[in-house]
């Protein structure tokens, strides 16, 4: 597993520059064509990492994208909505890939929404979208929209631009909309849901193999939330549809996946991070979820 690609980074190796005003107070957003992204020294194939900002690309033409756990081939058009939470990397069929993307940080949008609490940015969200050539022309529309503004002397042109960011955001989930968490039962147990996934996501991903998950079952997630395990079964059953127990092996399996594919850790170097103590209850517990063992998932 990479390191953190930091935005600095992104500049510095991939664009070739380093504008000082990268980490002004108020955060920072800025916007490219592919062309801009080729650069001075080859950016593709796009490392496996995790950023540390947030990213919405428009790509047009076949590739290949490795987004967590899965892989996606895209004969079209793409639309990506990448956080920093999740490791990903891209691969396009042809040497120069045509499209549009924006970067910015967390600070450039704090205050204005949270962007998370949308399902795109939600676990087991679809952060990436199979575009046909209508949907991309109007998706560039906004990208367009983008270029005009920030190529102008405007005082307050970033403040327009974050309200293009969300356009992006809303264009998205127009297209494909993505639900997470059914919108029903009490507000509570939305609230329940939401926290326990949040509680969830934040173990992952694992980096190291020092690093080792703190809360494997339902009882230690009720514990934490103070609630009666059985109340946050049957609130996670009634607005997910799924059990506690079956939400948490879910994530389990998505990053023993992502580890076994995209690692060269022993098998139980990864058991050990999921919590697995045991190597033969980890391989049992995988093979039990993908009805293949970690060694034949890796094969």
């Amino acid at each position: 597993m990479k390191n953190m690609e930091s935005l600095e980074v992104f500049y510095r190796e991939k664009m070739g520059i380093l504008p000082s005003e990268i980490f002004r107070k108020t955060g920072h957003f800025n916007v490219f064509t592919m062309e801009d992204y080729a650069g001075p020294k080859p950016a593709y194939p796009m490392p496996y990492s995790r950023k540390d900002y947030y990213k919405i690309a428009l790509i047009r033409g076949p590739h290949t994208v490795e987004y967590a756990d899965h892989t996606y081939s895209v004969e079209t058009n793409m639309l990506m909505f990448a956080n920093p939470q999740i490791p990903y990397n891209w691969t396009p069929a042809n040497t120069q890939p045509v499209g549009a993307f924006c970067v910015f940080t967390e600070d450039y949008i704090r205050g204005y929404g949270n962007i998370t609490d949308y399902p795109l940015y939600q676990p087991g969200g679809i952060p990436i979208l199979d575009l046909n050539d209508e949907e991309a022309t109007q998706v560039m529309e906004i990208f367009n929209k983008m270029f005009t503004e920030i190529a102008s002397d405007y005082a307050y042109k970033y403040d327009a631009l974050r309200t293009q960011v969300f356009e992006l955001i809303h264009k998205g989930l127009k297209l494909r909309p993505a639900l997470t968490i059914k919108e029903v039962g009490s507000n509570a147990s939305v609230r329940i849901a939401s926290l326990f996934n949040e509680l969830l996501e934040r173990q992952f991903p694992i980096e190291s193999t020092a690093q080792q998950v703190k809360l494997k079952t339902a009882a230690e997630f009720a514990e934490k939330l103070n609630v009666h395990v059985n109340h946050l079964n049957r609130v996670l059953k009634v607005v997910t549809g799924k059990t506690t127990t079956k939400l948490i092996a879910d994530r389990f399996t998505s990053e023993a996946r992502a580890l076994l594919k995209h690692t060269n850790w022993n098998i139980s170097e990864i058991g050990w991070c999921l919590g697995f103590e045991d190597t033969s209850n980890f391989i049992k517990f995988f093979k039990r979820e993908n009805t293949s063992t970690p060694n034949q998932f890796r094969s």
